[in-house]
């Protein structure tokens, strides 16, 4: 039963389960239900060396992907081949998602437990790949706060139903049409979401207080300096050469921040809650997280996927992720959902992400526990699971 005050999955077209492209699926689990565990609860299951942060294996890591990155690099130049750029640009695109992720840690501190060693490589590892470092910090560090959170969340935040009526077009259909969302974090960088005001790189935007103003001014400059010295490159080299070596590897590795962030929010089997007042919490919020499995990206991207734990204490080296995973399952129970096992590469995401987009469009303007719910104008592509409903 769900708490009072709410949208149930029922708002989906069914009474006592969700509607899964078309299909009645019967809920055994109310993942809206408050858990029956404290946040201290997980935390006590998970071995105290897991929250342990080594700053010289988190620097191995770094000097990993910058040798791989060189290396696919010069590959890539010396071979110049058109047989070669699309695997480079593919290869070279996941290993800039990979730095992403090394900055994401720096952001959160559990790079090391040094702020100067963690704030100087944060704008290092992120200003090479245009990221303002602590414009985005900042805001990933409220999108961790409030996650799950309807009014106050900040990646990927489902839209109320009054503010998405009130899109053009045009926006519903970048938004919701594969690929355009995929490529979406350049614009949210420096417009944020609809319904939100702001910008990363202004240290005036609303995201910003008064004594984070310099910090995100530093990382503005920090942004600006990289994007002179690509351009500068392209004057000297030509911008086809520098556009094949950074700008292509650049775009693949924005979709796999898109892709891998808004799954880890969505798309799951079954419909998941979000929170409005006084039903969400911290812990609440936190469960609606769901985890991931990209087969032999796993280790590349460092556990990422591995989301759940990450995102209930962000603190913790991604290194330990896994194993503070399996330790705490038993106490998380049914509000951990295992991930599908992935093959070598992680194609069977793609319809997640497909259905999801074409099913999760806003959430009601009122109600303290609200479902995605679906705008039927909004055209979906085919998945398996859609091709046999029909056929069936």
């Amino acid at each position: 039963m769900s708490p009072p005050n709410s949208m149930s999955p029922a708002t989906n077209g069914s009474t006592n389960g969700v509607a899964i492209n078309g299909a009645k699926k019967l809920l055994d689990f109310d993942p809206s239900a408050a858990p029956p565990f404290k946040i201290a609860d997980i935390r006590a299951a998970i071995p105290p060396h897991c929250w342990v942060k080594n700053p010289w294996r988190s620097l191995s890591y770094v000097l990993r992907d910058l040798l791989v990155i060189l290396s696919f690099a010069v590959a890539a130049t010396k071979l110049d081949s058109w047989t070669v750029w699309p695997l480079y640009w593919i290869a070279q695109g996941t290993m800039f998602w990979a730095v992403f992720v090394l900055g994401h840690d720096c952001g959160h501190g559990s790079f090391s437990d040094s702020w100067l060693l963690n704030n100087v490589m944060g704008h290092i590892l992120h200003s090479s790949i245009l990221v303002p470092y602590h414009g985005w910090r900042i805001s990933h560090k409220t999108h961790h706060q409030n996650h799950g959170n309807v009014e106050k969340d900040e990646s990927w935040v489902p839209l109320p139903e009054k503010v998405y009526k009130s899109l053009d077009t045009g926006t519903k259909f970048m938004r919701f049409t594969i690929p355009l969302p995929m490529f979406a974090y350049p614009i949210y960088l420096w417009r944020r979401s609809p319904g939100k005001k702001g910008s990363h790189f202004n240290p005036y935007s609303d995201l910003f207080a008064p004594n984070e103003r310099t910090s995100v001014m530093i990382s503005t400059l920090c942004w600006t300096a990289m994007a002179l010295l690509l351009c500068y490159s392209s004057f000297i080299y030509g911008f086809l050469p520098v556009f094949k070596i950074y700008g292509v590897p650049y775009l693949i590795f924005v979709a796999w921040l898109d892709m891998v962030t808004y799954l880890h929010h969505h798309g799951y089997e079954q419909k998941l809650p979000w929170y409005r007042g006084k039903e969400w919490s911290y812990l609440r919020g936190g469960l609606t997280t769901v985890d991931r499995d990209y087969g032999v990206i796993n280790t590349i991207h460092h556990d990422i996927g591995t989301h759940v734990i990450h995102h209930l204490f962000p603190q913790m080296p991604h290194y330990h992720l896994v194993e503070a995973t399996q330790a705490a399952k038993h106490v998380l129970g049914k509000y951990y959902r295992e991930p599908k096992k992935s093959g070598p590469f992680p194609f069977h995401l793609f319809g997640y992400l497909v259905r999801s987009l074409g099913e999760d469009h806003y959430v009601s303007d009122t109600g303290d526990v609200v479902f995605y719910q679906s705008d039927p104008h909004i055209p979906k592509f085919p998945t398996s699971a859609t091709t046999k409903s029909k056929s069936s």
